[in-house]
């Protein structure tokens, strides 16, 4: 006699099969690497898709077996100060075909994803009260007091007339045309006469380097073997600027990457290198992070050939190292128990200090609509215009070799992302879309 109750098998037919395919998602999902330093959490446990977070892993794949990315990289997503997602991917055959699958500690060029960790440093000093955002750059080398900008000189067709027009000169120090009927410049084709200086009107500051709004140029002046930053940053006091300081938002590697570094030197009395060794390498354990990596470390290269191209010098990183330096400015400018920045400070590094100037520089000038732009960092200020699957008030940036990292404080959440090559796999859409709580 069958004495079992009558059951209705579609719910537990349907019950299987959903959890045979959780189990082959959990299967199918590469193991994640174990944090050094930060914790490890189960991402539900801090209210994001742990099924979203493990499509990094294949879209990633997918991208690389198409030749989108090449070699490999690695991902990172923490929200709430643990990891829940770090994996690498592919291999670290960029310029080799070895087969070497790539390592959690492999290193990157960080290329301008450098310029927010001179942002701290400069925002450190500021913090101390040992400079302020409003000196003027002469205040510490001299040579670049009464600076001139230039205004470049088109002959004007039929009357003779000259027409000056300013910033008419592109951050590399080279001509360019006045186009009026497109309102801006374009590329000289020979007919620019001699430049035309006129006084500046404000002074280069600190404020206008981290921004990119100075107007400053290397102007073709080269840095030597010979030089350091102490002999060649006085050099470029002698290219006039291409605008009126604090009139415009153009790109450059001056003034981040050349004088704030000469002006943290004087002012900590220590060698740039040094100063952020001690006062932000060592404090937030970013212990695979170089400008001029050790030679035992070298086989950790993922662009090794490139690297030794350039006679080395650069920031050098990895993965896991932008991961805490992320995490500090999350945590409002402390990690490990070292406070670098107070949260008033980091709280201005990630706000619009630029108006629309960064929204509205022009094609080709990295701006992006629905964007501002802090101190050394890009901030999202309306994400469906900027289309970045960030949330509002996020801030970051990248680097030209690959590099990504920023920080979300409204969902409380970092992402690193670790190429050399361009392709990203929509990593930033998925982080976004595994956001459940």
């Amino acid at each position: 006699m069958n004495i079992l109750p009558k059951m209705n098998a579609t719910p537990v037919i349907l019950a299987l099969s959903l959890s045979l395919v959780s189990m082959t998602s959990i299967l199918s999902a590469k193991p994640m690497h174990k944090p050094m330093k930060m914790p490890i959490a189960k991402a539900e446990s801090v209210g994001m898709s742990t099924e979203v977070l493990s499509r990094i892993d294949e879209a990633m794949q997918e991208q690389i077996d198409a030749g989108l990315i090449r070699g490999g990289g690695a991902t990172i997503v923490a929200r709430r100060g643990k990891v829940v997602h770090f994996s690498t991917h592919g291999t670290m055959d960029v310029e080799t075909k070895t087969g070497r699958a790539m390592e959690r500690d492999a290193l990157y060029i960080m290329a301008s994803s450098a310029k927010p960790l001179i942002g701290v440093a400069t925002l450190m000093l500021v913090d101390e009260g040992l400079i302020s955002l409003t000196d003027p750059i002469s205040k510490f080398i001299p040579e670049f007091a009464n600076q001139k900008v230039v205004l470049q000189a088109k002959q004007a067709k039929g009357d003779g007339k000259k027409e000056w027009r300013k910033g008419t000169v592109d951050d590399k120090g080279k001509g360019k045309q006045w186009d009026k009927s497109k309102g801006m410049a374009k590329k000289d084709k020979g007919d620019v006469s001699a430049p035309h200086l006129v006084p500046v009107e404000t002074p280069v500051t600190i404020h206008h380097l981290l921004t990119h709004t100075s107007g400053l140029t290397r102007g073709g002046i080269k840095f030597t073997k010979a030089d350091s930053l102490a002999t060649y940053v006085p050099k470029l006091a002698q290219a006039p600027l291409i605008f009126q300081p604090g009139t415009r938002w153009v790109y450059g590697n001056v003034g981040i990457h050349d004088v704030l570094p000469r002006i943290i030197e004087i002012i900590s009395e220590t060698p740039f290198h040094e100063f952020m060794q001690e006062r932000v390498f060592n404090p937030l354990e970013m212990n695979n992070t170089y400008f001029h990596v050790p030679s035992d470390k070298e086989s950790k290269l993922i662009m090794r050939e490139a690297y030794k191209s350039k006679g080395g010098g650069g920031l050098i990183s990895a993965a896991e190292d932008f991961l805490h330096f992320e995490q500090m400015l999350l945590n409002g400018g402390e990690l490990f128990g070292h406070r670098l920045l107070s949260p008033e400070t980091v709280k201005m590094m990630g706000t619009n200090q630029v108006g629309n100037l960064f929204a509205t520089s022009g094609k080709g000038a990295k701006a992006q609509k629905g964007m501002g732009f802090g101190y050394a960092v890009a901030v999202t200020l309306d994400p469906i215009t900027a289309a970045n699957s960030r949330a509002i008030g996020a801030f970051g940036w990248g680097g030209a070799a690959g590099t990504v990292s920023w920080t979300d404080p409204e969902n409380e959440l970092v992402g690193v992302l670790m190429l050399q090559s361009h392709g990203n796999g929509n990593f930033e859409k998925m982080v976004r879309e595994a956001i459940i709580d």
